[in-house]
């Protein structure tokens, strides 16, 4: 799962957290594969424009080639950075933190004390199924996002028994 709990090897100090979770996209094209794919994608476009080599058609044809494979690596350009997404739920005693990091939209932060967190899976949500949010400080929050349905259903149980076990 695109996600890593982070427990410290000696807890004793006040200002390190009892418990650290980091959430990211899956990531189905890896950064190194990137290359090859639009390496690919290129070589099978161009493959037809070897019949008209050396007419005047194929600087008809040409631009065009060349819109396609800049749109395929645009498209594939902004999904890798918009996948660059972080979320850091950090689980003290006395606090609880949750730390959203976007490429484009910036950087978010939410504190709670987590006794009176509020952590909700809806699975009836109008738009999203197992809509999981941590409620705390009049203010409500969205947890993992871009998780699989699946995936936050798992992480409802981990995070609670998280909380549970930092009080």
């Amino acid at each position: 799962m695109p996600y890593e709990w982070i427990t410290p090897d000696d807890p004793a100090p006040r200002s390190a957290p009892v418990a650290e979770l980091h959430l990211w996209p899956y990531r189905s094209l890896p950064r190194r594969d990137f290359v090859t794919f639009i390496a690919a994608t290129a070589a099978m476009v161009l493959l037809p424009l070897l019949a008209v080599m050396g007419s005047p058609v194929l600087w008809g044809l040409l631009p065009f080639f060349v819109l396609a494979v800049g749109g395929i690596w645009y498209a594939l350009q902004r999904n890798q950075r918009d996948g660059e997404i972080l979320e850091e739920l950090r689980i003290w005693p006395d606090r609880i933190t949750l730390d959203h990091h976007h490429p484009r939209h910036g950087h978010h932060t939410w504190e709670a004390n987590p006794y009176w967190v509020q952590l909700k899976l809806d699975p009836r949500h109008d738009r999203i199924k197992n809509y999981l949010t941590l409620k705390g400080s009049d203010r409500e929050v969205e947890l993992g996002a871009f998780l699989s349905e699946d995936e936050r259903a798992v992480l409802y149980d981990e995070v609670d028994q998280a909380i549970r076990d930092a009080l």
